[in-house]
């Protein structure tokens, strides 16, 4: 199985995103930002960082990157995408998925080792979860408050695409505590915290982050 990991100028942790998915045995491919080319890959990670320097908006130069000219119609019709702090940005920005990020409401960046409560396991991503289960993986941000209006939010929530909620205190500002979403499909997923970064014993909070890689290979292979 074939993961691509799109660079920006200004990525963090596209590295990071090529590690864990080399951990669950799948081949990391890199995606440049100025290719239209997805090169038959199976998924696509969205990572971390600051793309473009995170001018006008964050996310939002990004959003019309030559790679997203073939992301967009490809997660359109179905491939599995994951959208992780940045790219949860540059995923709305691309209308792939609703609401928008702002800046966290305390005007401090977030570096901290993060509770989630998860509640969706029909998505790609999140199969290998239970619901309920409570997770710990990486937050760091600074515009990682999640906002949308009131219909979006009954609308996310009625629907079940909340997938992941904050635990305990709101480090954001969040509406709802919402920290990660999916699309009515449940192919593509954007959260604020870092899954890459929980794969490995020694290396983070925890391995909380690893199913999030191990859901997607079988939902590739069950597709």
């Amino acid at each position: 199985m074939k993961v691509g990991v799109v660079t920006f100028p200004g990525s963090l942790d596209d590295r990071d995103a090529a590690r864990a998915v080399r951990a669950v045995g799948a081949e990391a491919v890199t995606l440049w930002h100025g290719d239209a080319d997805l090169k038959g890959v199976d998924a696509v990670i969205l990572p971390g960082g600051f793309s473009y320097g995170d001018y006008l908006r964050c996310g939002a130069i990004a959003r019309f990157a030559p790679v997203m000219d073939a992301l967009i119609p490809a997660a359109q019709g179905g491939l599995p995408v994951i959208g992780i702090c940045n790219g949860f940005q540059v995923l709305c920005e691309s209308h792939l998925l609703p609401g928008a990020l702002i800046r966290n409401d305390h005007r401090k960046f977030n570096c901290v080792d993060q509770r989630l409560v998860v509640e969706n396991t029909q998505t790609a991503w999140t199969s290998d979860f239970e619901v309920g289960q409570e997770i710990t993986i990486v937050l760091k941000n600074g515009e990682g408050g999640f906002v949308a209006d009131e219909p979006t939010l009954d609308r996310l929530e009625g629907e079940g695409r909340v997938v992941f909620r904050y635990a305990g205190d709101n480090p954001n500002g969040s509406y709802r505590k919402i920290a990660g979403i999916t699309n009515e499909r449940g192919n593509i997923v954007g959260l604020m915290p870092h899954p890459e970064h929980a794969v490995e014993e020694g290396y983070g909070p925890s391995t909380d982050g690893l199913p999030f890689f191990t859901s997607v290979l079988k939902a590739v292979v069950n597709a």
